[in-house]
């Protein structure tokens, strides 16, 4: 598994969550939420992260169906996904993202988070689901080929 820095991205049509990783860590942390619908404004966000981050590959939630099927928002994430790759030239990794964001708001429900509070925080808090899943199942991985 390459080394270096990873941002996840939990995609929606109003708000971006974007999370931040270690791969060396394998540890996730919620790192921003991007708002707006405008996509020269979320790029030019997604730009800046980059720069400032450098990660060595991007990882996005791929919305399905409970039964693992298909629906509207996996097609807009795999598209977004590709345009990732695209303007920056990075990796981009699909992630089954299926109940990240009602995990993330039971998290910030159980640590006492006002509604609010929670709305500001969930989108990034569920990228970091998305991220620590990827990990996890990266380490999985290696185990299987290590032993």
């Amino acid at each position: 598994m390459p080394e270096g820095t990873v941002l996840a991205f939990d995609f929606g049509l109003k708000r971006i969550g974007v999370a931040i990783g270690e791969i060396f860590l394998g540890q996730a942390r919620p790192l921003a939420t991007l708002s707006g619908e405008a996509n020269d404004i979320r790029f030019a966000a997604i730009a800046r992260l980059i720069a400032e981050w450098q990660p060595a590959h991007l990882v996005v939630g791929l919305p399905r169906a409970l039964d693992g099927s298909e629906h509207q928002m996996t097609a807009r994430c795999r598209r977004f996904a590709k345009q990732l790759e695209g303007r920056f030239g990075l990796p981009v990794h699909l992630v089954d993202e299926r109940l990240s964001s009602s995990e993330a708001e039971d998290r910030l429900r159980d640590a006492g988070l006002s509604w609010q509070a929670r709305k500001q925080q969930v989108d990034a808090v569920a990228a970091q689901i998305i991220l620590q899943d990827y990990f996890d199942a990266q380490a999985m991985l290696k185990e299987g080929c290590d032993a």
